[in-house]
């Protein structure tokens, strides 16, 4: 659920920028940050020799990288630098899903917009009001360049992986190309907000109750979403994070009407559990979604079926360059099975299964919290292929124009409507699920 890191933004585009990163500005690194990006690294790898699902690694020579990287650290001018040596290390396998997640910092940030992919190029979304981003950027600007580097899709995560995870920086400088082909640079003051970076998790304490909170507040955003139009119902569903007896649940609802529309777009992935019964409540009959290959033998994962149950109607899903792991395997078998009609942009190409591995430093009521995602088998799809840096291509292509995102309509999902046989103009689709953003 997260993206590769390319080697070339982690060791070379980082090593200029980081003396404007937020760490920097907080004074010198001490010994007890070097000592804990020691034992973070050292967690980084234990975790991928015990479990990493290529006992070769690769070829990579695991022993002698962990060494280059444990020297490294002792340089380091910030801790944000130790976090992008630990990242580094792990990027070394080339693989989308074992990767480094950060300890919190001593402060939140934002920068105030959201970027996507659209074909091969990155476009502003979303700007959040009261922020500095609001005066300078808008919805449908391209965003040429990212701290000076090209947006394309073959860094773009990388590039969002490396400020908005491993070295946030105080302000970013974005060229932007608007849509009447006008360019500008603008430079956006980052909005901070300081906080311990422990976590004093006491039942009584500040700090569970805010835990709680941002718990609440995310279950809202990333809540199933389901509206009726006509014959078909729309289901908007932002992450595979459901227990069998919600899916089925869901798909109660769904199963009255003729035409389902699954939107996956910017959809990370989740439980594998959640992808199985999500198409065994596709099929009337057993179905193998890929053959999992690992340190030792594995069973592929199979959907099973849930019998007459299942939804019997018209099959639509929409994807985009944000659809990654489940949502792109659930996508592929629904083509391969020839189920129903893929729309929208190329996925990500992240498709692998993983484990979290959570980790923590400090004492049992002040600690530091991290972990790593690492991969524990390939996935190999029934034409024999991964797809694995590569994505799910839709059965049809439908794209917004800049145009379109300036002014809100969202002409996929009016497609999809189409298909489905319901009238739905583009301006309409773009207001049936208004994005949210998460306090701050």
């Amino acid at each position: 659920m997260c993206r590769p890191i390319a080697p070339n933004v982690i060791l070379c585009l980082s090593v200029t920028l980081a003396p404007l990163t937020l760490a920097h500005a907080q004074g010198t690194i001490d010994s007890v940050k070097i000592d804990r990006a020691h034992k973070i690294l050292r967690d980084a790898y234990d975790a991928v020799r015990k479990n990493y699902y290529d006992s070769k690694y690769h070829g990579l020579d695991l022993e002698a990288q962990y060494r280059l990287y444990d020297r490294k650290i002792d340089t380091a001018p910030s801790f944000n630098e130790c976090l992008r040596f630990v990242a580094a290390f792990l990027e070394r396998l080339k693989d989308s899903h074992t990767y480094l997640v950060p300890p919190d910092r001593p402060y939140r940030f934002d920068y105030g917009f959201r970027v996507q992919l659209f074909g091969d190029e990155g476009f502003i979304t979303h700007v959040r009001p009261g922020t500095d981003a609001e005066s300078k950027v808008h919805v449908g600007d391209q965003i040429v360049a990212y701290q000076t580097n090209r947006v394309d899709r073959a860094d773009f995560h990388e590039i969002l992986y490396l400020f908005g995870s491993l070295m946030p920086r105080t302000t970013i400088q974005l060229d932007l190309r608007d849509p009447g082909g006008n360019n500008r640079r603008v430079v956006i003051q980052t909005k901070v907000l300081q906080q311990n970076i422990e976590r004093h998790i006491s039942p009584a304490s500040n700090d569970y109750y805010r835990l709680l909170r941002e718990g609440e507040d995310e279950d809202h955003i990333f809540r199933q979403q389901q509206i009726v139009l006509g014959d078909a119902v729309i289901w908007k569903m932002p992450r595979f994070v459901l227990s069998p007896g919600e899916v089925d649940h869901l798909f109660g609802d769904v199963r009255k009407h003729k035409s389902l529309i699954l939107d996956l777009r910017g959809n990370p992935g989740g439980a594998s559990v959640t992808l199985e019964h999500m198409l065994g409540n596709l099929f009337d009959h057993d179905v193998k979604v890929a053959d999992r290959v690992g340190r030792k033998d594995l069973k592929p994962a199979i959907a099973k079926t849930v019998g007459g149950d299942a939804f019997a109607g018209k099959v639509i899903v929409i994807v985009d360059s944000g659809s990654a792991s489940a949502s792109e395997l659930f996508a592929r078998v629904v083509q391969l099975e020839g189920r129903g009609i893929v729309l929208g942009d190329r996925t990500s190409g992240s498709v692998m299964e993983a484990e979290i591995y959570p980790f923590s430093q400090g004492m049992e009521y002040a600690q530091i919290w991290y972990e790593f995602s690492v991969t524990e088998a390939d996935l190999i799809m029934k034409d024999g292929k991964s797809l694995e840096g590569v994505g799910v291509t839709p059965n049809e292509i439908v794209l917004p124009t800049q145009e379109d995102l300036a002014v809100g309509r969202d002409p996929t999902l009016a497609r999809a409507a189409e298909l489905a046989g319901v009238k739905l103009d583009p301006a309409a689709a773009g207001k049936l699920f208004p994005f949210e953003w998460l306090p701050f």
